[in-house]
């Protein structure tokens, strides 16, 4: 994947998988979010504050690849596709560590003040956003 901004790396939990033995699918999803809220933080930027409001996402795709089991290492690469007004548009991968893609997305999150209400995105967020690791 181009353009990789963010990476998070982790072991798939027993309570993660489903009675097939895979990770259920949600996870998969909360993944990706672990990696946006990663890079968040790093970038200095609130994830989610009551009197400030947050970024939820509003749009979802993944495709399933491979599915994951308990104990496998994993890694989330986040890659920002598009910074707008009020939305960020995240691509995501996540790979196994043998390299093997497990999964590939996209998300959209839109900022959102403490009512629940699109909010422009600031210029100084914008550059930080964009400035990648």
């Amino acid at each position: 994947m181009e353009n990789i901004c963010h990476r998070y790396e982790c072991e798939v939990a027993f309570s993660d998988t489903d009675a097939s033995g895979w990770v259920h699918f949600t996870k998969i999803l909360n993944y990706a979010e672990q990696a946006e809220h990663g890079y968040l933080r790093k970038l200095g930027i609130p994830v989610f504050r009551p009197d400030k409001g947050g970024w939820p996402r509003v749009k979802v795709r993944c495709d399933y690849k491979l599915p994951l089991t308990f104990q496998d290492k994993i890694e989330v690469r986040l890659a920002l596709r598009k910074v707008g007004e009020t939305s960020i548009t995240w691509k995501f991968e996540i790979a196994k560590a043998n390299g093997q893609i497990a999964a590939i997305g996209e998300m959209v999150t839109v900022k959102v003040n403490e009512t629940g209400e699109a909010e422009t995105i600031s210029v100084t967020e914008s550059k930080l956003l964009e400035g990648g690791e």
